[in-house]
């Protein structure tokens, strides 16, 4: 038969160390019960006693704000500001250039200053001097067809080197920028090149039905 002491004294030990468990779990929670605790007791008291700030308590925002006191409600949220939208640009279209007036031009070319020829010969073979020389009689072809057919006219007419100002809203079609971009326009820089424009075009008329990709025809000597 079991010591009845002996039983007695196991289940003290086993209540000590329940006990002892629950005391180290509960000290962990205590300073945050009291600090609450002491929160709840503040409150309940100036409810007690404040009709104004029960009100504002019973409306659900944080009653101890100036607004609180007085019972007013909090300011409402500012409206959002509206946001600034840039329309897009129009995206560019791709046209198919129109051929004909390229190969008509690329033909004057060739007929005034042998233009194909010169650039489909390896000049590696000749020295400087040659090629030189055949550079020059292409220059002379060239120049005269451009005063010819083309009315050529500078983009820009400040002169090269000097400082320029593109405002807002330049093309970038005119101007192309090289160099570090960095802020919003004007941009102030230096003309390093004044581009040109075609502002007319005044090519030959051609018979109907020309083959305009015979830029130049075959030789045959009968």
């Amino acid at each position: 038969m079991p010591d009845p002491q002996s039983s007695l004294a196991q289940r003290l030990h086993a209540a000590a160390r329940s006990f002892v468990k629950w005391l180290v779990i509960a000290a962990k929670w205590t300073g945050r019960m009291l600090r609450h605790l002491g929160i709840a007791l503040l409150v309940f008291g100036r409810a007690l006693y404040n009709p104004a700030f029960a009100r504002a308590f019973n409306r659900g925002f944080d009653p101890t704000s100036p607004q609180g006191e007085t019972g007013a409600l909090p300011p409402a949220a500012p409206a959002p500001l509206p946001i600034k939208t840039v329309p897009a640009a129009p995206l560019a279209t791709l046209d198919k250039a129109p051929p004909d007036s390229a190969l008509l031009l690329l033909g004057l070319f060739q007929k005034e200053a042998r233009l194909v020829d010169f650039l489909q010969q390896d000049v590696a073979d000749y020295s400087d001097q040659q090629v030189g020389a055949a550079a020059r009689v292409v220059h002379q072809g060239l120049r005269r067809v451009l005063d010819d057919h083309v009315t050529i006219a500078p983009v820009r007419t400040e002169p090269e080197g000097g400082r320029v100002t593109l405002p807002a809203g330049f093309d970038p079609a005119e101007v192309r920028i090289t160099g570090q971009l960095v802020g919003e326009p004007p941009f102030r820089g230096t003309l390093v090149h004044g581009g040109w424009r075609a502002t007319e075009l005044h090519l030959p008329k051609v018979v109907s039905g020309r083959d305009l990709g015979i830029l130049a025809p075959a030789e045959v000597e009968l």
